[in-house]
């Protein structure tokens, strides 16, 4: 890339892709210039024109085709005078290896001109020695400048070939462009001159260029100031983007250090609650004991004389039973007029009692506020944004310390409140709690967090500093509702059965490594991403064009060669084959580069997705909105459109995957939405929801269990959604170093391989719900 401010040397754009055509990927041939200033082959165009509008391949831009059909298009003259020098450099006719003389042949009695040992730069003929020297002599040529053939072949004159070369008029070869026509802006060869531009003023194209160049290089001067401008407001979000990560990893640790210290709060209350519920407990069984042990001693008693009187009275004689009349009756009045208990004696059942706020959902101990990112000199000049950070642990650490101190209040079971709590409460304007009182309150049972489960939650929230609810700080400007910039909206919460259940995928960091190699002239562009072999995958780097190897640890196991001036885009592995899609082909070759087959798909597409079938025997491929399948043979085994004929047209899948379940999964640009469609192409799901943040989707894959992850590169995301296409939540986000994500792809069904913009690749495990 050539720097601001600076211009690009000859040598530069002979020897760049400057000229070669972005869709067929060959040299330019008739090139026309877009509105956008992209340059493309006629031809080119002419195939990716539909109803009058074709979309430019590089910028996406929509443009309307002349009347008249691409041929209208403006002729990019500055090419044609590149590519002109460049066929010149390669050589032109050869007899036995050697360019021939171009003068020879006009000469009578030759029939074929010798070998060429110059050029003149002026007639651009190749001459030979002999023609050469005469060229010098001659009175109409004697200034032209003739050079030795072998150093322009090597590019010496380059530059002074280029001063002398003339444009060409399209309308009337062998005339050189001379006029500017002002009223019709048209350039015109002598011919051209004579009509119908014969009453209109002209110009010299060297007058006409002093008059407008001043106008050209202002207009150049404010574009160059605009990019100065862009180039510093990217690198400020940067360096926004690099605080935001910050203060999120510290108020991360915030939330761990003060969820953690809550926990500890509790555990601590529960034990002494515990303690106390065991003591009294305790002292109540050895109450009842001591009560039991006089009740069987009474009741032994009794007994023993009931027992002796009722014999008496049962077996014994009239004398027997009135001698001892007296004492039995004595002995029974004496039982009867002892103290007997009628019940149990009083004892006080224990009965827990919960703080309010763990019966109410909409309590939460830990919020976090959002504060605008004020600019760097401002942060340097007071440092508010750590600041407020420590203010609001020492906060949470006061609340912490109110807990251990004061206990958690209890509650009456019919409702009402203690004395105790009624006079810890003052009324409020609103109704709200003051800090102190909410600091006091501890997690709701269905909302409390372990330190892990906080820090799993951490992503899906953005930026920020915890303060209490209700609490305020006057350095801080909060926002009520979530932040409405698109780039940092969470995605929408999942179902009431998933939120906070633990049921989703969760990610585990694994490892990260760049993919530039020693040999690459450019840095990497990675456009595909499959599985090759265990725990390898494969990289399709269109920009070096090449397919590399590496393992899930970042090693690099060499590449798979790919045919001469194939630049790979979308890559998939077969069994003992590789598919890719390159430019409008689609190939199949050998891991040690044979190519197989290799089969033509439509222009109409700038690229083709490629996906490999479950059984590793076919590949899809996704061509002018619908699917093609191949067997190994490259035989085209089915094809389909997804939703049936009625969506011929509406579909544009970009990126496209498939399911161990045999369904497939795109990217469809042309609704904005992702396509679950099974094996016939009938639609089993489709989501286009708010959780897309308005942009287009991107990358797709799918793990063994059949959810889908969804790359979002504008907000530097991967969603996923349940196998029928509805949206469950955030998987990955810019906290887990996302800038910026290209493509992905799944290994084993539970590593999620995903490639930035800049050429690094981050390995995630995911964790399933029931691991």
């Amino acid at each position: 890339m050539v720097s601001q401010g600076s211009s690009p040397s000859l040598l530069e754009a002979l020897n760049s892709d400057f000229l070669a055509c972005k869709i067929c990927l060959e040299q330019l041939r008739a090139p026309k210039t877009l509105p956008c200033l992209h340059t493309y082959c006629q031809d080119c165009l002419a195939q990716l024109a539909e109803d009058g509008h074709l979309r430019c391949p590089e910028c996406r831009e929509t443009v309307s085709v002349p009347p008249a059909g691409v041929a209208a298009f403006k002729t990019n003259f500055f090419v044609n005078g590149l590519l002109d020098l460049v066929r010149a450099r390669a050589g032109g006719d050869l007899r036995a290896g050697k360019p021939a003389c171009a003068l020879c042949p006009l000469m009578g009695g030759a029939s074929a001109g010798g070998p060429a040992t110059a050029r003149c730069l002026d007639c651009a003929d190749d001459l030979c020695q002999a023609c050469a020297d005469g060229h010098r002599c001659t009175r109409q040529t004697h200034t032209h400048r003739v050079v030795d053939l072998v150093g322009y072949r090597a590019g010496w004159y380059d530059e002074e070939a280029r001063e002398r070369q003339a444009a060409q008029c399209p309308q009337h070869p062998g005339e050189a462009l001379r006029f500017l026509c002002q009223p019709c802006s048209q350039l015109l060869c002598r011919e051209c001159r004579l009509d119908p531009h014969l009453d209109h003023p002209c110009l010299p194209l060297a007058e006409a260029v002093r008059a407008r160049r001043p106008g050209l290089e202002e207009l150049l001067a404010g574009v160059d100031n605009n990019l100065a401008e862009l180039e510093a407001t990217r690198m400020a979000e940067k360096e926004a983007l690099a605080r935001l990560r910050e203060q999120a990893a510290r108020v991360g640790t915030q939330v761990e250090e003060a969820a953690e210290g809550v926990l500890r709060a509790l555990l601590a209350q529960k034990q002494e609650v515990l303690g106390q519920l065991r003591a009294h407990v305790e002292a109540a069984e050895e109450a009842a004991r001591e009560r039991l042990g006089e009740l069987e001693g009474r009741e032994q008693v009794a007994r023993a004389a009931a027992t002796f009187a009722r014999r008496v009275l049962s077996l014994g004689h009239e004398a027997e039973i009135l001698s001892l009349e007296g004492a039995i009756a004595q002995r029974l009045r004496q039982l009867q007029g002892c103290p007997w208990m009628s019940g149990p004696s009083p004892c006080l059942l224990p009965q827990l009692e919960l703080h309010p706020g763990f019966l109410d959902k909409n309590c939460h101990l830990l919020r976090l506020s959002f504060e605008e990112q004020q600019s760097q000199k401002d942060t340097g000049k007071d440092g508010a944004g750590s600041q407020g950070g420590d203010e609001t642990q020492n906060r949470r650490e006061d609340g912490i310390k109110t807990e251990k101190q004061g206990g958690i209040q209890p509650q009456r079971r019919d409702g009402a409140q203690t004395p105790k709590e009624d006079r810890a409460q003052t009324p409020q304007e609103d109704g709200a709690q003051t800090p102190k009182a909410e600091r006091a309150q501890t997690p709701q049972e269905d909302g409390a967090q372990t330190p892990k489960e906080a820090r799993a939650q951490m992503p899906q929230e953005e930026g920020g500093a915890l303060t209490p609810r209700g609490g305020r700080s006057n350095k801080k400007k909060k926002f009520k509702g979530r932040l409405k910039s698109v780039s940092r909206e969470p995605s929408p919460a999942p179902g009431p059965n998933l939120e906070g259940s633990g049921l989703l995928p969760r990610p585990i960091f694994s490892c990260s490594f760049p993919t530039r190699m020693p040999g690459d002239r450019r840095s990497p562009r990675i456009t595909g991403l499959c599985p090759f072999g265990p725990r390898e995958i494969l990289v399709a780097d269109e920009q070096n064009r090449a397919l590399k190897r590496f393992s899930l640890n970042g090693d690099y196991k060499g590449a798979v060669p790919v045919p001469e001036g194939c630049s790979p885009c979308s890559v998939a592995t077969l069994q003992g084959a590789v598919a890719f899609s390159a430019g409008a082909r689609l190939y199949l070759i050998s891991p040690d580069g044979e190519v197989r087959w290799r089969r033509a798909l439509s222009l109409s597409q700038a690229s083709h997705a490629v996906a490999a079938m479950p059984s590793g025997d076919r590949v899809a491929v996704s061509v002018s909105g619908h699917v093609e399948v191949y067997n190994m043979e490259g035989s085209l085994a089915t094809r389909f459109i997804p939703g049936g004929r009625a969506s011929r047209g509406l579909r544009a899948l970009v990126f496209l995957t498939t399911s161990p379940q045999g369904n497939f999964v795109g990217s469809d640009w042309q609704q904005n939405s992702v396509v679950v469609c099974d094996g016939l192409g009938q639609v089993i799901g489709e989501y286009r929801g708010p959780g897309l943040h308005g942009c287009q989707p991107g990358s797709v894959s799918v793990d063994k269990k059949g959810y889908i992850f969804l790359t979002l590169r504008e907000v530097n995301k991967v969603v996923i959604l349940d196998p029928r296409g509805s949206l469950l939540g955030d998987f990955l986000t810019a906290y887990h170093g996302l800038e910026k994500p290209r493509v992905t792809t799944m290994v084993d069904g539970r590593y999620l391989v995903v490639s930035l913009s800049n050429g690094t690749i981050h390995v995630f495990r995911v964790r399933s719900p029931d691991s």
